[in-house]
């Protein structure tokens, strides 16, 4: 069936020389994304960090941030399970450039784990920041991830915490709920995201991310640096039509 696709795509294109200027490897990839895939029972849908903190107006805003919701709404009605994420910071927490005296926003600092990224204080505990966008609407969600609530380490990935180390937990719970394959979506697409989606391969999960259900904040190239280091874990990089079309 994909070289199928793939003989249809060179024969639409061939026209306009697309062929010769994106190469046989854009091709299939086009032949990928045009596919529909339908999640079931062993599926879910990630959402991560879709907060008030990285929306337009909050304390760390992702640029098309709440872009992201009504598409997410729609993916959600294809999906039995549903896992949310929530960045839930302690006041002054590791990751924050103000608990680093000198230290200004989305500078670095060596922390006991490795090389942090220092962000404006954002996602505290119990406040109007932190909550989940009020738009999302996810019926089939069933179970909340928090995670950055331990004050002296960060943590992006929904399934482990920057020591690549602690786990979370939701390895443990999609495997007992038999599900082996993962759609990552939200905030930010470099970080996040990023990590979810990689973490979900390293504990054997099928993962995906659906792009236009995403956003970046692309600090210093790290956007396309993302996306080459889940291309390299295995992720596969979908849009959101290949399920809404299934």
């Amino acid at each position: 069936m994909q070289d199928k696709r793939r003989r249809m795509l060179i024969k639409s294109t061939a026209a306009f020389g697309l062929t010769q200027l994106f190469g046989l490897r854009a091709l299939d990839a086009l032949a990928a994304s045009a596919q529909s895939l339908k999640p079931g029972s062993h599926a879910a849908l990630i959402v991560v960090d879709v907060q008030n903190c990285f929306i337009d107006g909050g304390t760390l805003p992702v640029k098309g941030g709440a872009d992201v919701v009504p598409v997410i709404n729609q993916l959600a009605t294809h999906f039995e399970n549903i896992v949310i994420t929530q960045d839930w910071h302690t006041p002054g927490h590791a990751s924050f450039a103000s608990a680093h005296p000198g230290k200004k926003p989305f500078e670095t600092a060596k922390l006991s784990y490795g090389t942090q990224v220092l962000w404006p204080d954002h996602c505290v505990q119990g406040t109007d920041d932190a909550a989940l966008d009020k738009d999302l609407k996810l019926p089939t969600a069933q179970v909340i991830i928090r995670k950055g609530f331990h004050k002296d380490m960060d943590s992006y990935s929904a399934f482990e915490e920057a020591d690549h180390k602690t786990e979370t937990g939701l390895a443990g719970y999609l495997k007992q709920r038999r599900i082996d394959t993962v759609y990552v979506t939200g905030l930010a697409t470099d970080f996040c995201v990023a990590w979810t989606a990689m973490d979900a391969r390293k504990a054997g999960f099928n993962a995906y991310v659906i792009e236009d259900a995403t956003r970046a904040i692309d600090l210093n190239g790290s956007l396309a640096a993302a996306w080459k280091s889940m291309a390299r874990a295995g992720v596969k990089r979908i849009q959101s039509q290949a399920i809404l079309a299934g």
